[in-house]
């Protein structure tokens, strides 16, 4: 392995950025072209993507993890239930640990920081919001993970690539409805999935599919979490709940520590 990283292996991050960063300017420029009642439409349009897109991670992930691994494993009649388990206690703990760190506090107050400093046309409560919602909708979804740990660990760009392409109109539609906060989402893009890659690279045997799965499926919750506040339906802190994406790993580690074979397949690590 070589002994720093390099390109190949953050290519798919930096060019997912270029797209937000694109995406958000064209954005700029159609939200002071577009009536408001064509804003809000595109970002009604948009909250319900968003729930499809968490449907997919965290039900039909969850299915076809349960579906895959269910006859290699011990008492594969409550298999399902066991992993819904690993769900729940993640997002619980992992939300313990972020109100306790008040990550969305923190990451909020850093929004409006970033506005003061800088000025905008627009407050800093609108500001730090379009930041978040753009930093969680480009981080927690499933190829994030997969495109991260591909692209790290193989220097395989090609779901991230696919991504860009995604969050590029992504970026567009948000930046058109909640302005210019939803650019300074890039800098969780770098940070975030070049962390991931780093990790990667820096580990490279990949994780346990269930595992993966198991973190896909916890993303997926986070971005309904989303989109509940992109639809204007609930305020959800989402932020406190990241630590949650990085706890099945554990938890299965743990469990398959004493009880092998009781989460995933023997000789699946």
């Amino acid at each position: 392995m070589a002994a720093f990283i390099g390109w190949q292996h953050i290519n798919g991050t930096v060019i997912n950025a270029i797209t937000v960063a694109l995406g958000s300017g064209a954005g700029l420029l159609l939200s002071h072209r577009l009536p408001q009642r064509y804003q809000q439409i595109v970002l009604s349009a948009l909250g319900l993507t968003t729930i499809g897109l968490g449907i997919d991670a965290a039900v039909v992930t969850f299915a076809q993890t349960v579906g895959k691994f269910q006859s290699a494993v011990l008492a594969p009649q409550t298999y399902g239930a066991r992993l819904a388990m690993v769900m729940i206690s993640s997002l619980v703990i992992g939300s313990i640990l972020g109100t306790a760190l008040r990550l969305h506090e923190r990451i909020e107050g850093f929004g409006e920081w970033v506005h003061a400093r800088f000025g905008g046309g627009e407050g800093g409560k609108r500001f730090a919001e379009g930041f978040l919602t753009a930093s969680v909708i480009f981080c927690v979804g499933p190829l994030t993970l997969l495109g991260c740990l591909r692209n790290g660990s193989q220097g395989d760009p090609s779901y991230l690539y696919i991504k860009s392409a995604l969050d590029g109109f992504c970026s567009m539609a948000l930046a058109s409805t909640m302005g210019w906060g939803v650019a300074l989402s890039i800098v969780t893009v770098l940070v975030f999935q070049g962390g991931l890659s780093a990790l990667a690279f820096a580990f490279a045997d990949p994780l346990p599919e269930v595992s993966r799965n198991m973190m896909t499926c916890v993303g997926g919750v986070l971005m309904l979490g989303t989109a509940l506040m992109i639809l204007d339906i609930k305020k959800i802190p989402v932020a406190n709940m990241l630590p949650g994406i990085f706890l099945p790993p554990a938890a299965i580690f743990l469990v398959e520590l004493y009880w092998r074979g009781l989460l995933s397949p023997a000789g699946s690590g």
